[in-house]
């Protein structure tokens, strides 16, 4: 199994090496087809990496650490004992970045740390600590300098669509679109809407796999809808009702938030390094703060 996996690794390297090409070109058409297999290869090899967890398991044994993230589909089943994941601390826990991962999956748009550690304490095994994410970009800045795309994704920044600087307190996926990592003045709404729908949608999985969800899962639920029109009513909390009720409103707004993004991400293309497409480009209060020391 181990060399599937250095197999897939090493595919999804060079995908990854082609991407940045054909994003340098602008050749949409040649991106599009390699998203699209870097998508697959990425399937296959977090299958192979549940495979092994799996078969290491059962056997009793430890596996060697890895970054792997359940998608929000594979984290209908029951989570792992800690002893088969990867360990990292005395008591054995998820890497922060993995859980991070995992919720921001589960999301699916940028999120803020406080609602990250809500969304993995609410679907998944152990709980996260929001103040253990005020580090954790500038580890991944670091991470990516040294190694580039080694790893299968960074958690980086979403960027702001004028500036693009990080959105402050924003974290979002490498392997994302640009655009989806871009905010505009309507995103945050759309996130919101975005954020909403894959509550949901964890819910319906897990309510269907025969794993019902946790008291904290619908309190989140009753929460987002709450603040969606349509989406709560006579004190009933249906997730295809809160499903819909978002789709209906991002509809209204997705339009022009799309064109916003799509736009700003043109920028971003065209005048930031790869490296800066992730984490953001310096805010120019510092740019100006270090032009001023240099004067000095």
């Amino acid at each position: 199994m181990t060399a599937l996996l250095e197999e897939l690794e090493e595919q999804l390297s060079q995908l990854r090496a082609q991407l940045r090409e054909a994003r340098r070109a602008r050749d949409k058409a040649a991106a599009s087809r390699i998203r699209g297999e870097l998508r697959r290869v990425e399937a296959a090899w977090e299958e192979a990496l549940d495979a092994e967890e799996a078969a290491e398991a059962a056997s009793g044994g430890q596996r060697a650490p890895s970054h792997a993230a359940a998608s929000p589909a594979e984290s209908t089943a029951p989570p792992p004992r800690p002893a088969a994941r990867e360990k990292r601390s005395a008591q054995g826990s998820i890497p922060v970045r993995e859980q991070v991962h995992q919720a921001l999956t589960l999301l699916g748009a940028p999120a803020a740390p406080k609602l990250i550690s809500s969304v993995y304490e609410a679907f998944f095994s152990e709980p996260l600590v929001a103040t253990k994410l005020a580090s954790l970009r500038r580890d991944e800045e670091r991470s990516f300098n040294a190694q580039g795309y080694a790893r299968p994704y960074y958690i980086c920044a979403a960027l702001t669509h004028d500036r693009l600087t990080p959105a402050r307190g924003l974290l979002a996926v490498s392997v994302w679109p640009l655009e989806r990592r871009i905010i505009g003045p309507l995103s945050p709404r759309v996130d919101f809407l975005t954020h909403a729908v894959g509550t949901a949608e964890q819910i319906q999985r897990m309510t269907a796999a025969g794993h019902p969800p946790s008291e904290a899962a619908w309190q989140l639920l009753r929460r987002f809808a709450l603040n969606i029109p349509g989406a709560y009513a006579d004190d009933e909390l249906d997730p295809a009702r809160v499903i819909s009720a978002a789709h209906t409103e991002a509809a209204v707004h997705r339009e022009s938030d799309d064109a916003e993004r799509a736009a700003a991400a043109d920028r971003a293309r065209s005048q930031l390094t790869d490296v800066q497409q992730l984490f953001g480009a310096a805010p120019l209060r510092n740019v100006l703060r270090d032009t001023g020391s240099a004067d000095r």
